[in-house]
């Protein structure tokens, strides 16, 4: 039998949500705020919530946590995917599956115009027109991951923005901002702990003997890589290893002549490559110069790609925290939406580093 606390907490909460002190839509503490407001256990308060949520007063949605659905409207919540980088990399593809696996819940929908071509000047034509389609849909937001690697990106990402701001359309930017590091817009930023990845990914290849440190990144690369670089900058000092410009390669790896600019010592050099689609490239193209990963240098990417442990020596790389990123982005539109003052945030997420074969020398 329930006891009296617990019966009043019920009550007190019922009361709240039908005289409207608790309107729909508001988002509940979580189980753990309540147990130390009421001073009760957790598996108590989830009681409470699960006798709420039989009698249809709220409901837990994936993603934002447990909210009021009485007086729940029929129309849903509708927001925007607009990720112009989804054909370049499959990690936007698997944000964007993410997303769509939510519709099954009440309430949310999710438009989609598909993947923007793996041209980047393809992608940079389409954008706006996929914001306007937004904007006439009349999305309740729109979660964006900015335009990188064309020369207009950022003048192309503050258009998006500032078109969104127009009509009052709230944005969360996914894994990087408008802005470069370390200059921050005013719009909230979802992604991996960049400077962690970075580091701890260098931190990795020093360990393995590497004396020589490289990071290799394509023109035009988004905030998110100069983290990392950042981070790999920072492990270096502390280990007392120089990291200056000359380390940082910017360019093509799949091109013949690029690896002049790389001075490989054999057993004590590491590149680390801005993502594993640049790391497959440069390993191609280091064999056909007559290198050998393992054997001379050691490379290590981001992302954690599918086809990341398939190559012909499996890729270290860090691993995206996927759903975090989904989740969390939620979360942070759902505050967007009940408060339209809120602050400007960085939420950097926890991956993982996975070791293979690519980062020890054999």
């Amino acid at each position: 039998m329930a006891s009296r606390k617990v019966i009043e907490s019920i009550n007190k909460l019922r009361e709240d949500i039908l005289s409207g002190k608790l309107p729909q839509g508001q988002l509940l503490p979580t189980e753990k705020q309540l147990a130390q407001s009421l001073k009760l256990s957790r598996p108590t308060v989830a009681k409470i919530y699960d006798a709420l949520s039989q009698e249809g007063l709220i409901r837990k949605k994936a993603g934002f946590g447990t909210i009021v659905v009485y007086g729940e409207e029929s129309k849903p919540l509708n927001f925007g995917l607009l990720f112009p980088g989804a054909g370049e990399s499959e990690i936007f593809g698997a944000i964007s599956d993410q997303f769509l696996q939510i519709e099954k819940e009440d309430n949310i929908k999710f438009l989609w115009e598909g993947t923007i071509a793996n041209d980047a000047k393809i992608r940079q034509s389409t954008i706006l027109k996929t914001c306007q389609t937004y904007v006439d849909n009349d999305v309740d937001g729109v979660f964006f991951v900015p335009l990188e690697r064309v020369v207009k990106s950022a003048s192309i990402n503050r258009d998006v923005c500032e078109m969104l701001d127009q009509h009052n359309i709230p944005v969360v930017l996914l894994d990087r901002d408008i802005d470069n590091f370390p200059i921050r817009s005013k719009y909230p930023v979802i992604g991996l702990d960049n400077f962690r990845a970075g580091y701890l990914t260098a931190k990795h290849i020093i360990e393995q003997g590497c004396k020589k440190i490289y990071f290799l990144y394509r023109k035009d690369s988004p905030s998110s890589v100069y983290k990392r670089i950042a981070g790999c900058s920072k492990a270096c000092f502390d280990e007392g290893i120089d990291f200056t410009k000359e380390n940082l390669i910017s360019g093509n790896p799949s091109q013949s002549d690029f690896l002049g600019k790389v001075k490989i010592v054999a057993g004590e050099t590491g590149i680390l490559c801005a993502n594993d689609t640049t790391a497959a490239a440069l390993m191609a193209n280091i064999s056909n110069l007559g290198y050998e990963v393992t054997k001379d240098i050691l490379v290590a990417g981001f992302d954690d790609l599918k086809y990341a442990e398939m190559l012909r020596f499996p890729l270290t790389t860090y691993k995206q925290p996927i759903e975090d990123i989904v989740s969390t982005s939620l979360q942070t539109m759902q505050n967007q939406l009940e408060n339209k003052n809120t602050i400007s945030m960085n939420l950097d997420l926890k991956g993982e580093l996975i070791i293979r074969q690519s980062t020890t020398f054999s």
